[in-house]
């Protein structure tokens, strides 16, 4: 069977739109290639400022902006400059990004400049509230399997960018070139059988690498204490942690349950065994069960994030303010001040005083003046989540 037309051969095998696409500006609302046709007929194509926002004022309500550095490809090698925030900055309103150029030279590529920006937003901002939801335990990104596997590295990235301790993508990681985390599922305790518990534990110790973590999952078949304590017995001192991720509807009170669990392998002497649990966990289930645990794996929470409401909307025509209702005109300037204020104000006007202007080069004449460190984005995002009190 041929590939559909504006596909690479092979492409047809998935329900994804490929690179080459996004690139070319394929990847578009079909209202945008007719804009580019009417206006090119009318030999119109004015000097315009854009910018991307979700709120107007600022609200007090925070979130954290990623998805820049796939923006950033998007639009580098066109005619045009770009200012954006950093990537990791909190935003409460205002521009995040703004282009100036000759709109159709850009035009084409706002779908997926917002598309790059908003979904990733979403999943960063999620992944920060449970970030702060446990600030001294291990949290670790597991949400993958519930999305479209064409962006999971997006999903792992913002997971990282909002200083999630690891991912269990190993695609993803291959394209972070970050390693990916993860030990057992049910899947292989049931492959040994019911009652074979210490088997399958047993198995996986002797076959896995040394450096990856001895956790046993301890919830297959019976209640979680007996699995645990079982496992303490098969493994002994290799034993690093266990895993509770009991099913819903079978947790009844899972506070009460860890809190057991944890009780009992102090009361045999086994401090150094941690217990790590995951399933359908937020924000409020950290702060409950961190006290008696040592880690969580959290998923659906931060992949299934709504993107962020973003538009991007012409504020300046041929030098003159313009926008449309409801919108403010004028190109404008954003501050972040000592105290964690978030400013807005119309570029070259005097800013709040001590205020730090955010939106800084990102392409000059089509030219990427900026790098990318993850690292550098996640120490952002925990410097400014803290000077603006996020989730507290």
């Amino acid at each position: 069977m041929d590939a559909p037309t504006g596909t690479p051969d092979g492409d047809a095998d998935f329900d994804i739109v490929p690179p080459s696409a996004i690139r070319t500006g394929r990847a578009t609302d079909a209202y945008f290639e007719r804009t580019e046709t009417t206006l090119d007929h009318a030999g119109v194509n004015p000097r315009v400022v854009a910018e991307v926002t979700r709120q107007q004022f600022p609200t007090g309500d925070f979130d954290v902006f990623a998805g820049v550095k796939d923006a950033a490809h998007l639009l580098a090698g066109l005619p045009i400059d770009v200012d954006a925030l950093p990537e990791g900055q909190l935003f409460d309103g205002g521009p995040v990004l703004r282009i100036e150029g000759n709109y159709r030279d850009f035009a084409k590529y706002e779908t997926s400049l917002l598309g790059f920006l908003s979904h990733a937003s979403g999943c960063a901002t999620r992944a920060l509230e449970v970030r702060r939801a446990a600030p001294d335990d291990q949290v670790l990104s597991f949400g993958a399997r519930h999305v479209h596997p064409s962006i999971a590295a997006m999903v792992e990235r913002s997971a990282l960018l909002a200083g999630l301790d690891g991912i269990s993508h190993v695609a993803a990681g291959d394209v972070l070139d970050y390693p990916a985390s993860g030990t057992m599922p049910h899947a292989l305790m049931i492959c040994f059988g019911n009652g074979h518990q210490e088997d399958a534990w047993r198995a996986f110790d002797d076959a896995v690498p040394a450096d990856v973590p001895r956790v046993a999952l301890c919830d297959t078949y019976s209640d979680e204490k007996d699995e645990v304590l079982r496992a303490v017995d098969a493994l002994g001192e290799n034993l690093d942690s266990v895993r509770l991720d009991t099913t819903s509807s079978r947790r009844g009170n899972f506070e009460h349950i860890v809190r057991e669990v944890r009780w009992e392998l102090d009361a045999r002497g086994r401090e150094d065994v941690g217990v790590f649990v995951s399933g359908g966990l937020g924000p409020d289930d950290l702060r409950a069960l961190s006290p008696s645990v040592e880690g969580f794996g959290v998923g659906g929470y931060v992949s299934n994030a709504d993107p962020l409401d973003f538009a991007l909307d012409i504020v300046e025509r041929d030098g003159e303010p313009c926008a449309k209702r409801g919108k403010l005109s004028g190109k404008k300037s954003v501050y972040r001040t000592p105290d964690g204020g978030h400013h807005v104000g119309l570029a070259g006007r005097q800013g709040p005083a001590n205020g730090e202007s955010l939106l800084r080069p990102l392409i000059r004449d089509g030219e990427l003046v900026r790098e990318f460190d993850l690292e550098e984005a996640a120490a952002t995002v925990a410097e400014d989540a803290a000077r603006v009190g996020f989730a507290e």
